[in-house]
């Protein structure tokens, strides 16, 4: 006996949708103002992020640090959230903890940036708490104290650190010693170790105030009175009228050399390769990003893949571009770097292929497909890449801090798109001269010394860890 068949079943699908046209993107453009008491301010509605980024810009370089001191610019920007006149340290972080909120500040060569995130619903508080930290943070002895341990701490575990420490020597070897450039940015265990709390207020009465300082706003706003929030809390700050410092003068020594730092036993060797090169106000940026990501942007720029993929020496070999300081006359300056590891017995063959790869690079140009997969990367991603608002707010913060009009991010996309192979060709080759290269090399000496000699790159100098 047999089962009687099952009756078919039928399904109806509903029709394939169809790929609709793609939204126009382009770079947040923000709304500027001007508070009462001279605080500029930068407001970019986002719809849909409820956590607001605000960023605040102060005019206090690394380079107005006083002589002997260098590290008072990070000690105050860490002390800013250790309490105010109102609260304790303990008190401060317990009403940032009940916000929701985060708040982080760093020193650099630009000045010191204040960070904090926080729900759009308790933006009004946080704004305050913030307000009391730039108004009247308390700078209490026990604390700073506790920072500059904290800091001293900190200084032997960088110079463990082949990166780090090759960063250190690559900016002693470029830069004057009268420059602050030359100097490590958070300071030395000599110059942080002479810091109290009396010399972080002196640089913080003498740097820190609203009329040379910018908050910038990204987030949801819908709903919010933003000026009257503004108004009954950064508002609040006082302090005197200044203009903003001008930007020193930097001069930098690129001779083509190469310098060992000699880590006895390394079995890897981490490699720092740089020069100075224009800032953003340049016309040749564009090209320049696009060229230098075509070099050692990716994955599947030139350097990896001989490095990488063809060669086997590294896990990965990177060119960058990053802005040190600017001016509004166009006088500043970035670094243009290659960095990676290599191991040790590879080092002179790694260092070999790398100067072959821009030998060829000037003979021979990029490639069409180079060039437009960088586009694509670069340009295509953006939208996820600001997708954050504290992306955006970071993103308009650089701006400020480096003179740049509003509009720049945005005209830079296009700018990238128009840029064609040639000029991005010209822009690599420009950048990174074979000639004119500062190398830096954190390694055993005995070990790499010679093969690097024999490579006929520049005068090799071993210097101790």
């Amino acid at each position: 006996m047999t089962d009687a068949a099952e009756p078919l079943t039928t399904m109806d699908f509903h029709p394939r949708p169809t790929a609709g046209e793609p939204m126009p993107w382009a770079f947040p453009a923000p709304e500027r103002g001007t508070l009462d008491n001279g605080l500029t301010v930068l407001r970019c509605h986002r719809p849909g992020q409820q956590v607001v980024a605000v960023e605040i810009s102060l005019d206090a370089p690394l380079g107005a640090e006083p002589e002997g001191l260098d590290g008072v610019a990070t000690i105050m920007a860490r002390a800013l959230s250790e309490g105010t006149d109102k609260r304790s340290a303990e008190e401060f972080a317990a009403e940032l903890e009940r916000c929701g909120a985060t708040l982080d500040a760093h020193a650099d060569h630009p000045g010191v940036r204040v960070s904090l995130e926080v729900p759009v619903s308790r933006l009004p508080k946080a704004l305050g708490l913030l307000s009391e930290a730039l108004r009247a943070p308390a700078f209490a002895d026990a604390e700073v104290e506790r920072l500059v341990r904290n800091r001293l701490d900190e200084i032997p575990h960088e110079t463990a650190n082949p990166g780090r420490r090759a960063a250190k020597e690559l900016y002693r070897q470029l830069f004057p010693s009268s420059l602050r450039m030359s100097r490590p940015r958070q300071g030395t265990e000599e110059t942080v170790a002479r810091i109290d709390s009396a010399a972080v207020r002196a640089f913080f009465e003498a740097h820190v105030r609203p009329s040379t300082a910018t908050a910038v706003i990204v987030g949801d706003l819908t709903g919010v009175d933003l000026d009257a929030v503004l108004a009954e809390t950064l508002g609040d700050w006082t302090g005197d009228t200044a203009e903003r410092r001008t930007a020193p003068v930097i001069t930098a020594d690129d001779t083509g050399r190469v310098v060992i730092v000699d880590r006895p036993g390394a079995v890897q060797t981490q490699l720092l390769i740089g020069r100075i090169g224009p800032d953003r106000h340049d016309r040749v940026w564009p090209a320049q990003v696009l060229g230098t990501y075509c070099l050692g942007g990716t994955l599947t720029s030139r350097l990896d893949r001989v490095l990488r993929e063809e060669k086997g020496y590294t896990y990965g070999v990177r060119a960058f571009g990053q802005v040190l300081c600017s001016a509004p006359d166009g006088s500043g300056a970035a670094m243009l770097g290659i960095s990676g590891s290599v191991d040790t017995p590879n080092t002179g063959p790694a260092l070999k292929d790398l100067w072959q790869v821009l030998r060829t690079l000037a003979a021979e140009g990029l490639t069409d497909a180079e060039r437009d997969v960088a586009v694509q990367n670069l340009v295509g991603v953006a939208p996820l890449r600001y997708e954050m608002a504290a992306s955006v707010a970071g993103t308009l913060a650089d701006q400020v801090e480096q003179h740049l009009p509003d509009d720049f991010q945005a005209q830079l996309y296009v700018r990238l798109a128009q840029t064609g192979t040639v000029e991005a060709t010209a822009a690599a080759v420009s950048a990174f001269p074979e000639d004119r290269l500062v190398t830096v090399l954190v390694g055993d000496a005995s070990e790499i010394a010679e093969p690097v000699k024999e490579l006929g790159i520049g005068e090799v100098t071993v210097v101790t860890g």
